[in-house]
């Protein structure tokens, strides 16, 4: 952003006030006025002026170059889809440099397009199911495959030849990355020339009022016709009764004046135009509450999102750096400190919830739903650190994975590990466990356990990291770069022959001879089932049907495991939620969705986590609150699929109750207050033109019982594009360590179930106080910038 632009806003900001009226976002100006008028044209003409002379809009681009160049051209691709089907369309990348185009051959003038944005990724050659079903029909040099962020599926390529193919690979990813890197600003900018496109329907480079007016719409905004009329004329300039794409972007600077932060910034600055070192810093510490670091902090703020390089010079922040900071990661919700690794990772696997999936191989239901690799991809990707696969005989001795007894279709166990080996440690260095459903025959394991071994290699941990048996389980720091197997075992991990015996508890000899007769039944049921090959691949995750608490407490191994569906999960909480607590304590639990679940719905984890479980697995392919809960613990840590438990849950005294947690002797509730001051850009809910949102924001408590809660504002009237709240609500809440608050924006509706806008979940631990955005994240968790929030938060002691 240049000296000049900065300059021009400032100016416009102070001569808007001193003039006697105030061009504010809202459709309610202090008084209307006729864009015919002469004297007051005159007066808005010399004032626009400036900001035309002063202010340039953004060019949001990529340096132009070869690949670019032939994308720009367009080329002619086969899709394919399958075997049966590959068809040829015309891909061509348009100027935005972010909108690709396609349509097939035998459309004339329709056509569709999907944004660089919505790609997470290219991948070179056969690296997708379609290519792997027909290797030998496209050279691997010719293909890719455009992966979505969602629920969307993949595209997967063709093209002429591998220079072809190579344009386009390095061409979307150069794209993609510089997608990526924008901050909060400018991806704002380039949102707002997205909305010029939009607007431009025969593609000229300019749009009358009535498009304007229809954009406003779609924009979610119902302005009064004057003075959207107004706004207009005066952007126009170039008096042609149209707007240019730098004349549009005036327009939209008068519509988005965000007033709350133009009155919180001359609140603190001294003289009203400036805020100075001393400004900045006592508002740091008065409404951020950053203490002693306020001072040094305060200048690196200014260097670093201040856009005059004059005001840098100074030590001074404007109002445009003023916002750059508010609405940039700083200025978030989520305190950054707690998105980094932060936590201890040296404590026994058991001290950790563990990011985990159920029916992992699924895209969709468990009735008929499609099983692929692709859903072990992002799951992994996500941060999953424990994934299930369903194995069950396959044809020409190959294991099979999918959703037995069901008309889910059927993937090679051999193409599932190939998968994992791949993508494993992509996004998180600590351990996975893989959940093994084993349903084959013992010639099928076997077959099963060679390809674990021979794929993984040394990723698979083989036997215990220190060659002997642990009295506690180690830790995710020790287990680093390693796949765990979880499933049954034959004997003890004593009997192994590369470990040394250990005394391994205090039992007496007549506990341990009851114990021994347990251990042999269950041993001699193994050995009929279960083959010896895959048995000794199971090293820290023996499962082991659950008996009771006291019969764990007395008789279990650290390394023993139990799984539990949510309603046997529920009703241990409900008998004797403390028992539960102490059990996880030493022992991993694992959870499952229940088997009625047909659509792969899920439950609320939290339930679990309050007794510390930590094998919460969910149906990941399936949005909806339980995976934003999910997301949410999951979100800190630096998203590495494991998160400390807090101590009431580790430590064995004193003995936490997540039903009477006033019982506590260092019990201290904190008192939440929340001002929902505003919204920014909310998306449209319905596709029609004429439609627009009337958002209300609710807060949604998730924790202990006592902190199950919710509560919401009044919805404003259609507008999504920057409703006003300024509406306080405040909360108690009794376990803090506990608690994860989801903020969500729905579509007020009188007559039927509110309309789901946007979302974000974080835990309570890590939020930020003072004045901060919440960037929303769609259903599927994925960001639908520029919408946020702007909210301020007081976190304090109870009373």
């Amino acid at each position: 952003m240049s000296e000049k632009r900065k300059v021009g806003v400032v100016r416009m900001e102070c001569e808007g006030k001193g003039g006697g009226f105030f061009l504010g976002s809202n459709t309610n100006l202090a008084f209307f006025f006729s864009p015919t008028h002469n004297c007051i044209k005159r007066v808005l003409s010399h004032w626009i002026l400036h900001i035309w002379e002063m202010e340039c809009p953004p060019k949001v681009c990529v340096q132009s170059n070869a690949n670019l160049d032939v994308m720009k051209a367009g080329s002619i691709l086969r899709k394919a889809t399958s075997r049966m089907w590959k068809g040829y369309r015309h891909y061509k990348l348009q100027d935005d440099g972010k909108t690709v185009m396609y349509k097939s051959s035998w459309a004339i003038n329709s056509y569709s397009t999907f944004s660089v944005g919505d790609v997470e990724e290219v991948r070179e050659g056969h690296q997708c199911e379609v290519f792997l079903s027909m290797p030998d029909e496209f050279p691997p040099e010719c293909c890719f495959t455009l992966v979505f962020r969602g629920r969307r599926g993949n595209l997967d390529l063709v093209a002429s030849s591998a220079e072809e193919a190579q344009a386009w690979i390095q061409g979307m990813r150069m794209l993609i990355e510089t997608l990526q890197n924008m901050d909060e600003c400018e991806k704002l900018d380039q949102w707002v020339s997205d909305l010029f496109m939009t607007a431009d329907k025969n593609k000229d480079g300019r749009i009358s009022f009535k498009e304007v007016q229809r954009l406003l719409k779609l924009m979610n905004i119902a302005m009064n016709e004057l003075h959207a009329n107004a706004l207009f004329t005066m952007s126009d300039m170039s008096q042609t009764g149209t707007l240019d794409a730098e004349e549009f972007f005036h327009f939209y600077k008068m519509l988005t004046q965000r007033k709350e932060i133009i009155e919180l910034f001359q609140e603190y600055s001294s003289n009203g135009q400036v805020l100075s070192h001393c400004d900045l810093e006592e508002f740091l510490r008065e409404e951020q509450l950053e203490g002693e670091r306020s001072h040094e902090h305060a200048l690196e703020l200014i260097r670093q999102y201040e856009p005059s390089d004059t005001a840098k010079i100074h030590n001074v922040m404007s109002v445009d750096g003023f916002l750059m900071y508010l609405i940039s990661a700083e200025g978030s919700i989520f305190n950054s400190e707690y998105q980094h690794l932060y936590q201890d990772m040296t404590q026994p696997l058991s001290h950790y919830f563990i990011s985990s999936s159920h029916n992992t191989y699924l895209l969709d239901d468990q009735l008929k739903g499609r099983s692929s690799v692709e859903a072990y991809i992002k799951a992994l990707k996500r941060g999953c650190r424990c994934v299930e696969v369903d194995c069950w005989d396959g044809p020409n001795v190959e294991p099979v994975v999918y959703h037995g007894h069901t008309f889910t279709s059927k993937i090679l166990f051999k193409d599932v590990i190939s998968t994992v080996a791949k993508y494993a440690f992509e996004v998180s260095d600590y351990p996975l466990i893989l959940t093994i459903e084993n349903h084959c025959s013992i010639e099928q394991q076997t077959v099963m356990a060679e390809l674990l071994k021979n794929i993984l290699g040394d990723m698979l941990l083989k036997t215990t990291i220190d060659g002997k048996v642990p009295s506690v389980l180690p830790s995710p720091e020790e287990l680093k770069g390693k796949i765990l197997l979880k499933g049954k075992k034959i004997g003890e991990l004593e009997q192994c022959s590369d470990v040394d015996n250990l005394e391994s508890s205090d039992l007496s000899d007549e506990d341990k001879a009851v114990d021994t007769d347990n251990q042999a039944t269950e041993s001699r049921k193994s050995k009929e089932t279960l083959s010896k090959e895959l048995s000794d691949l199971v090293i820290y995750c023996k499962n082991v049907k659950f008996n009771s608490f006291e019969h764990s407490g007395a008789y279990s191994k650290p390394y023993e495991m139990s799984s539990f569906s949510e309603s046997k999960a529920r009703k241990l909480i409900k008998e004797a939620g403390a028992d539960f607590i102490q059990h996880n304590r030493r022992h991993l639990s694992r959870v499952y969705p229940s088997g009625l679940r047909t659509d792969s719905s899920n439950y609320c984890p939290h339930e679990m986590w309050n007794v510390g479980c930590q094998i919460v697995a969910l149906n990941v392919q399936t949005a909806g609150v339980e995976m934003d809960l999910n997301d949410g613990l999951f979100s800190q840590n630096n998203h590495c699929g494991y998160v400390l438990k807090p101590e009431i849950l580790c430590n064995s005294e004193p003995c936490f109750d997540p039903e009477r947690p006033d019982d506590r002797k260092d019990y201290c509730p904190l008192s939440l207050t929340i001002q929902i001051i505003s919204g920014q850009q909310l998306p449209k809910v319905s596709k029609k033109e004429w439609s627009i949102v009337d958002p209300l924001v609710r807060v949604e408590i998730y924790g202990v019982p006592l902190d199950q809660t919710q509560q919401e504002t009044k919805h404003i009237e259609n507008n999504g594009f920057n409703p006003y709240w300024n509406e306080t609500l405040q909360f108690v809440v009794h376990t803090p360590e506990l608690a994860i608050v989801r903020y969500v924006v729905e579509d007020y509706d009188k007559t039927s179930k509110n309309d789901f806008i946007g979302q974000y979940t974080l835990p309570f631990s890590c939020i930020q106080p003072g004045y901060r955005h919440i960037h929303l994240l769609s259903k599927d968790g994925t960001s639908i910038c520029p919408s946020s929030l702007f909210v301020h938060i007081k976190i304090k002691k109870a009373s």
